[in-house]
C-alpha cells in the first residue's frame, strides 16, 4: 500500500516580529499591508498513513471552530478520520505554531491531550528547552501536560521507530529539532518541519533570521535536497502555501 499523505491545511497566515499569527486571505488581503517583515505561510500538518496506522506529524496552532470544535478534529474528520483513531503522534519540534494541538479543553472544560489512544513522540531536549524558555515560541499550556502523561514516548537524539521511520536530532531551526524520514514499500517520505518548512527554501541557499542557526539550516536544506533528489524522497512542507508536497 505504500504511504498515504493527506495534508491537513489550517489556512493561511501573517507572522511578524511580534510572533503572532494572523489569518490571511490570499484573495482579499495585501501582505504589504501587514507589518515590515511579515511572512506569509501555510499551517499544515500532516496525517500520514503506513500499515494501517494513521500517524500525525505535528498538531498545528490548535484553534477552535465557532462550533468549539477543535479545528485539528474537525480536518482530519474531513478525511474520514475519528481523533481516537491516530495511533501516533510525532512532534518535529514544540514552537506554538506546530504543538498547540497537542492538547485542548474538552466538553467538560478539562485539559486533556488531543488524541486519547495515540503514542506522543517528543524529543525529550525540546520539551526541556520549551519548558526552560517559553514564550514567544513556546506555549507551556500547550505541552506541560506531556510532562507526565503515560502517552509519551521521549526520544534519543536519533532512532529507529517501529521498522518505519529514521529520526535525528538536526537543531538548525531550534536547538533540538528533529527530523523524520518515513519508508514503507520502497517509498520515503521526508518531513523536515521548520528546517524544510517550504519547497523554495529547498532549492535555493536561503538563510532565515528566523532560525536559531540559520546557516546551519540552510546547510541541512542543501544536504536534505541532495540525498532527497538521489534516493526520490517526497518531501512534506509545512509552511509553504502552494506546494505541500513533492519530489525534487
Amino acid at each position: 500500500m505504500g504511504i498515504q499523505i493527506h495534508p491537513l491545511s489550517e489556512g493561511v497566515f501573517t507572522i511578524g516580529h511580534d510572533k503572532i499569527f494572523h489569518l490571511f486571505d490570499v484573495d482579499n488581503h495585501v501582505l504589504e499591508e501587514r507589518s515590515i517583515g511579515s511572512l506569509l505561510v501555510e499551517i499544515q500538518p500532516f496525517l500520514i498513513q503506513i500499515n494501517g496506522k494513521n500517524i500525525l506529524l505535528d498538531t498545528g496552532l490548535g484553534f477552535t471552530l465557532p462550533t468549539g470544535e477543535l479545528q485539528l478534529h474537525h480536518n482530519l474528520r474531513r478525511i474520514g478520520i475519528e481523533p481516537e483513531q491516530v495511533h501516533s503522534v510525532i512532534l518535529s519540534h514544540l514552537h506554538k505554531d506546530h504543538a498547540g494541538g497537542i492538547s485542548f479543553v474538552n466538553a467538560m472544560g478539562i485539559e486533556t491531550l488531543s488524541f486519547p489512544n495515540a503514542t506522543y513522540y517528543v524529543s525529550k531536549k525540546e520539551f526541556d528547552y520549551a519548558m526552560q524558555n517559553g514564550a514567544p515560541s513556546y506555549v507551556i499550556s500547550d505541552i506541560e501536560l506531556l510532562q507526565n502523561s503515560p502517552q509519551v514516548e521521549w526520544l534519543d537524539d536519533e532512532g529507529n521507530l517501529h521498522n518505519m521511520l529514521q529520526y535525528q536530532t538536526v537543531g538548525g531551526h531550534c536547538p533540538f529539532h528533529i527530523s523524520m524520514l518515513f519508508h514503507a514499500d520502497g517509498e520515503l517520505v521526508f518531513f523536515g518541519g521548520d528546517v524544510v518548512p517550504q519547497y523554495k527554501q529547498l532549492i535555493t541557499r536561503y538563510i532565515a533570521k528566523y532560525d536559531y542557526d540559520g546557516k546551519r539550516c540552510m546547510e541541512l536544506r542543501q544536504h536534505f535536497a541532495k540525498e532527497g533528489k538521489e534516493n526520490h524522497w517526497t518531501f512534506l512542507f509545512y509552511h509553504d502555501v502552494k506546494t505541500p508536497y513533492a519530489k525534487l
